[in-house]
Parts: C-alpha cells; structure tokens; sequence
C-alpha cells in the first residue's frame, strides 16, 4: 500500500485516540454498522481532502465499511494528527498522505497522490482537491459522480466557479446543512478556536477585549465561548443586519480601524481576504495577538505585516510567530500571529458534526 506519513510507529497511540473519538460519534458509528452490512459505496474509488484527526479516521473507517476504495489527504498540514495518519494506514489499511507541518511542496504532491487514486467521488475541506482536478487533470471530470465541501471558504470558491461556468462536476454544499451551520460552525468552531488560542498561547482569557471579525454562524459561536469565558466582544462585520445582529446579543460593534485601536486579541473568522490589513495592523497596540479562524491564511494581510517588520519573525512558542514593527519614532511594538495565520482550529468541531449529521 502506497502512503506518506511522519512515522508509521506512532499507529498504537493513533487508534487510542481514534477510539476514543469514535466514542462522541454514536451517529456515525450507526452508519458504519449499517453500511458494513449494505455496503452501498461497493466499487467505488473515493479520495478525501480534510483535516487528518481521529474524527475524520472513523469517517474514513465509515466509508470503507460501506465498500468504497478510499484514500485521504491533508487539507491543512498544521492540523494533522501523525498518529492518527499512522494509525489508519498500519490499523485501517486506509492510505494516508499527510505530515503535520509538510511544506506546501509536498502538501500539493500528497493531494495529487488523492488524484492519481482515479476517484468517483471526492470529498473537501476549502476546496483544493476538486480545483487541482479542474486545473491539473480535467479529463478526470468526466469520471467523477459528484463531490462533496465542507466549509464556508470551499464553498465560495466553488460558487465562484459555478458563476464563471468553470465547475464541471456537481457538488454537495455541505456547509449549508443546518447541522453543519448552526451546529458545527456555531458550536464547534466556537469551542475549538479558543481552545487553539489557549494552547497556542496560555492566555487568560477573562479581562480581555477580544474583536471578532465576522459575524456569521463561526463568528458567533467563538463570541459566545469567549464571553463565557469573561472577554469583552467587539465585533467587526460588514453586513448590516449582522452588525444589527451583534448589537442585539448584547455585542459592542465597530469598524475594524476603530477595534485595532482596543483590541487584545483579534480572531477573523470571515472566509474574506485581508480583514486586517496593513492599516489595522499599524493601529494595533503592542502585545497583541492576531489569528484566524477561517480556511485560508488569507484573512490577515500577512505579507505586509511582514513587510512592516523591522527583522525576521521570531518563534516564541509552538505556532507563535512575534513580529517587531515601528510605532512612532524610536518606538516598537510587537504583534504576536498564531499558526502563520492559518486555520487555528482541528478537533473538536468534527465530533460535534458526526455526532448530529445522518
């Protein structure tokens, strides 16, 4: 079997924790025993982009139990958990590609790997399986029954493809079902980005004023973990009656030039690009600590958060990135920017969804 994972010894601590998962996904467990009797996926050659966790392993053990041929791929490498992928290749015989930490080379070649499987389904978390296939391996489209995305940042980008008649396969939005939404998103997502932030940085959370960027089900979910946790919320958004939304839950709003100016710590959560940008960056007081929760490091401006450092980022804890810029003449403050400004979130969010989804 052909795979690519960190250390194929690490498999006995991977199935503890996938058992242990498998435990909080009594719905997804039903499916499997039902499907290993059915077997409705029989003959059909099925490859996944998602996030590689004990979760997304009893899913993956789920479709095999149904009959499909199924390999899985990393759609975050800082995400990956390396036991788990060891563990399903050496417990599971799933193959597996992704390495926590793989650079963006090798996670582009593990993602062709899930194209070379000649899948009739797929399956994607931010949408790269399905766009490589478009750009890379178009005759493949033809073969493809449907696919399937997880997230609202997937989502967006295949919507986009659709308007420009560019999508060639068709596609399940799983984002929009309400237990994906209201549920994962809300409750999930909320949960999993303050414990990333915790982890990340030890940080008390009660007494800081903490400004969300978004709205949306993500965005109000992490509000409401973080007030329970004793923050002061502002909230930035764009849309009107979100804005109006916010308010009513009880939420200061404000634009995000007058938010950078307060804030302790800053979380995007949007799926848009840029959401802090050079010159909220600029407005921030020193100390502070920036991170997203969406899809793509695309949500904080970090290329020119680069640019305004006066030297090279330092690494001052695992996924803590401290950058030095002006404030003034002879003044310097530091940003502090969690996992590169990628995805912060992992676990828990995918429990939430199997235990709820049939």
């Amino acid at each position: 079997m052909n795979y690519d994972v960190k250390n194929i010894d690490l498999a006995p601590s991977g199935k503890k924790r996938i058992q242990w998962a498998d435990n909080d996904m009594p719905v997804l467990k039903q499916v499997r025993a039902r499907f290993g009797k059915e077997k409705p996926l029989k003959g059909l050659n099925m490859s996944a982009c998602l996030h590689v966790t004990a979760e997304t392993a009893n899913l993956m053990r789920t479709l095999k139990a149904g009959g499909a041929d199924v390999v899985l791929c990393a759609s975050n490498p800082l995400s990956t958990q390396d036991d788990v992928a060891a563990s399903l290749v050496s417990d599971f015989n799933i193959p597996v590609f992704a390495i926590k930490g793989e650079s963006k080379e090798v996670f582009f070649k593990h993602i062709n790997e899930a194209v070379n499987h000649q899948p009739n389904v797929t399956m994607d978390d931010g949408a790269d399986l399905i766009t490589t296939i478009h750009k890379k391996y178009p005759q493949l489209c033809k073969e493809i029954i449907g696919s399937m995305e997880e997230t609202t940042t997937g989502v967006i980008r295949l919507r986009a493809m659709a308007r420009d008649g560019a999508l060639k396969i068709p596609v399940v939005a799983v984002n929009d079902a309400k237990t994906k939404n209201m549920f994962d998103n809300r409750y999930g997502t909320g949960q999993s980005t303050l414990d990333g932030i915790i982890r990340a940085t030890d940080m008390l959370i009660a007494g800081k004023t903490v400004v969300v960027a978004g709205y949306g089900w993500c965005g109000r979910g992490f509000s409401m973990r973080a007030r329970g946790l004793g923050a002061k919320i502002v909230i930035t958004e764009v849309d009107p009656i979100k804005s109006l939304e916010a308010a009513m839950d009880g939420f200061e709003v404000l634009p995000m030039i007058e938010a950078a100016k307060i804030g302790d710590l800053f979380c995007t959560l949007t799926g848009d690009i840029n959401v802090i940008d050079k010159h909220h960056l600029e407005a921030m007081k020193d100390g502070v600590v920036v991170c997203n929760s969406g899809h793509f490091d695309c949500e904080i401006n970090i290329k020119a958060l680069q640019k305004m450092a006066v030297d090279v980022k330092r690494n001052v804890r695992n996924f803590v990135d401290e950058y030095i810029i002006k404030s003034g003449k002879n003044r310097y403050k530091r940003i502090y920017l969690l996992a590169e400004g990628g995805l912060l979130i992992c676990r828990r969010r995918k429990a939430i969804r199997h235990r709820l989804w049939i």
